[in-house]
């Protein structure tokens, strides 16, 4: 105001509007910090002004509720394995030892070695060890756990995925919770059917809910390398009052974030394999699956213009080729995001090293991850962002040749495919392509080594093309450019 006084009127309102515009500046860089989705390309992620794919291998989500994990471990060799997103859970669930067949499972503490963020009361009687929690007080170590963890995330340039919630998925889970009414001092969660916990039936387990989100949102506002995913598989529970239920608690972390300059993604975990939403949820940027089963997943969902991801993985054995092959075919059908569930850490082995044994639920290990790491560095190496999935009447195979064909493209100049057949014994196999005329250079990636061979089409006519791969078993990669008309 003072400017304005001792300045004639047009100059004023321009100094005003340079201020304003720099003011703008300053905002639309500060809000470009934090995790978003990529403002050309939705199907993509935005972190300090780069264009991001989120590829993983987590651990069994414990990393903070269990007090042996030794997270900065975990994440040095996540880091080191040039992946970028890892998933934990916020403790408000928690699994007794043996479940789903996991060995050395990290999200089943050992007795008084668990923390959520809930105090413990002076009163005894938590069934897992220790005392009962007080609902009405916060652990603030566990807060600083949580922030100190992402706070080492974030030094590795690593996204988490902060699953709020869980689907109980049976009464022993349940009867674990600080929520039920025998592990607090509160008189809170007197309900037996589990199924009724994540719903709007008790007002009473609501507000304590409502009250956990707003504390985490609070507490987690400056983390940049963050966003949150509502509630792991809630198709599990009572469908139709979860949905009303996760509809809610969607719209409290919003509520939460609503006067913060940056707001952080909000995700949902639509369904195990695949199913078809048909608009966007309020509030949701980020649509997750379990055990996706591409392109399928990716193609009946790209028209929300969002991230479609598939954030965990599992149950196909413990082979690390099913789980290479879900990825490159997740990733190249449009996916934003993949992340692998990991066996091979435990609280013993936070580096990674525990063999992944017959009978667990999935696989794990460094050599599954080095060929992660293969799938980001390829997806690093073009122009993502300005790519879209290739149309399927583009590509020809012939009925003879057993072989599936994923593709991104970019107009007629760039096209990243995917090659996987059922044959694991070395021999070459061709497809045919409807490429403009033009010469073009074809490098070829191993898939579980990232060895390359170059080759070039030269002086194509027009019209479909027959591309005759190099010999490989099961899987490969293909950067195809186009270097001259």
């Amino acid at each position: 105001m003072l400017i304005a006084k001792i300045i004639r009127p047009v100059q004023s309102v321009s100094i005003i509007l340079l201020v304003a515009g720099l003011v703008s500046c300053r905002e639309s860089k500060r809000e470009q910090t934090h995790l978003s989705l990529h403002p050309e390309n939705p199907h993509y992620f935005l972190f300090k002004g780069k264009p991001l794919i989120l590829i993983g291998s987590t651990e069994h989500y414990g990393a903070v509720m269990n007090l042996d994990f030794d997270y900065v471990k975990y994440l040095d060799e996540t880091a080191s394995s040039g992946l970028n997103v890892t998933r934990t859970f916020s403790g408000v669930y928690v699994e007794p030892e043996g479940a789903f067949a996991i060995i050395k499972n990290t999200m089943a503490p050992a007795p008084e070695r668990y923390i959520c963020p809930w105090a413990r009361s002076s009163d005894p009687g938590y069934t897992h060890g220790g005392n009962k929690f007080d609902l009405s007080k916060w652990d603030e170590q566990y807060f600083l756990r949580l922030k100190n963890y992402l706070t080492e995330a974030s030094k590795r340039n690593i996204i988490v995925e902060l699953d709020l919630f869980s689907n109980y998925y049976e009464t022993l889970q349940w009867k674990m919770s600080p929520l039920y009414i025998g592990n607090n001092v509160n008189g809170i969660g007197n309900i037996e059917d589990h199924k009724e916990i994540l719903s709007l039936r008790h007002p009473e387990i609501l507000d304590i809910q409502e009250k956990m989100v707003r504390k985490i949102v609070n507490e987690l506002h400056d983390f940049d390398n963050l966003y949150y995913e509502v509630c792991n598989e809630p198709y599990f529970g009572d469908t139709l009052a979860l949905a009303e239920w996760e509809k809610i608690m969607t719209g409290v972390v919003a509520d939460a974030e609503k006067g913060f300059s940056q707001k952080h993604l909000i995700s949902n975990n639509i369904a195990n394999n695949f199913k078809l939403v048909t608009e966007n949820r309020e509030g949701v940027s980020i649509y997750n699956f379990h055990y996706a089963r591409p392109p399928v997943t990716v193609a009946m969902n790209y028209h929300l213009n969002k991230v479609i991801g598939d954030n965990e993985t599992g149950f196909d054995g413990t082979e690390v080729n099913k789980y290479r092959v879900e990825a490159w075919d997740f990733i190249l059908a449009g996916g934003g995001l993949f992340n692998n569930l990991d066996y091979s850490f435990t609280t013993d082995n936070e580096d990674g090293s525990f063999t992944v044994k017959a009978g667990e639920p999935g696989s794990g290990g460094k050599i599954l991850r080095n060929q992660f790491k293969i799938m980001a560095d390829f997806m690093k190496s073009i122009d993502f962002i300005n790519m879209e999935p290739l149309n399927p009447d583009k590509v020809r195979i012939k009925e003879t040749e057993d072989l599936k064909v994923q593709a991104l493209s970019k107009d007629v100049e760039l096209f990243a495919m995917y090659l996987h057949k059922k044959d694991t014994v070395s021999s070459r196999s061709a497809f045919e392509i409807d490429l403009p005329p033009g010469s073009y250079s074809l490098t070829w990636i191993d898939t579980k080594t990232g060895g390359k061979n170059i080759k070039d089409l030269r002086d194509h006519p027009g019209g479909w093309a027959i591309i005759n791969s190099i010999g490989f078993s099961e899987d490969i990669a293909l950067k195809l450019i186009k270097i001259s008309n």
